[in-house]
């Protein structure tokens, strides 16, 4: 059976945890949604060397909560690409999937939760009121 989602496990703060669900109640969405929308507005900045430092330093705080988020698959494959991407510019490789995704999750939860909500409001825009709604 072939499936156009990847499960994913990534490791978050309580408080990173809380944000999250707050955004997707906010957006009238789920928490996978939320973090799918977050990697699509982090990942173009990961070519940027302070970026890629910071996302390395959010792998090396304690992140004592588990969450399961549900990926499109076309959004999962980005992942490696983005972990080589981080390799060439820190020279460190993160392996992991789970681990690639936790960090920019994290990176792009640590920014003002207003930002957050703005830079979220704007996805969503253009969407078709059905799919917002879903």
């Amino acid at each position: 059976m072939e499936s156009d989602e990847v499960m994913l496990t990534v490791r978050i703060t309580a408080g990173e945890r809380a944000l999250l669900r707050r955004l997707a109640q906010g957006h009238r969405s789920d928490v996978s949604e939320v973090v799918a929308d977050g990697l699509l507005d982090v990942l173009p900045t990961l070519h940027c060397t302070p970026d890629a430092h910071r996302l390395l330093a959010a792998l090396t705080r304690p992140a004592p909560c588990a969450q399961t988020v549900w990926l499109p698959a076309d959004l999962a494959d980005l992942l490696a690409p983005a972990s080589t991407r981080i390799a060439q510019t820190t020279g460190v490789r993160i392996d992991s999937s789970c681990m690639m995704l936790g960090a920019a999750v994290r990176l792009w939860l640590g920014q003002d939760p207003q930002v957050l909500a703005e830079h979220l409001s704007t996805m969503h825009e253009g969407r078709p009121a059905a799919l917002a709604a879903a």
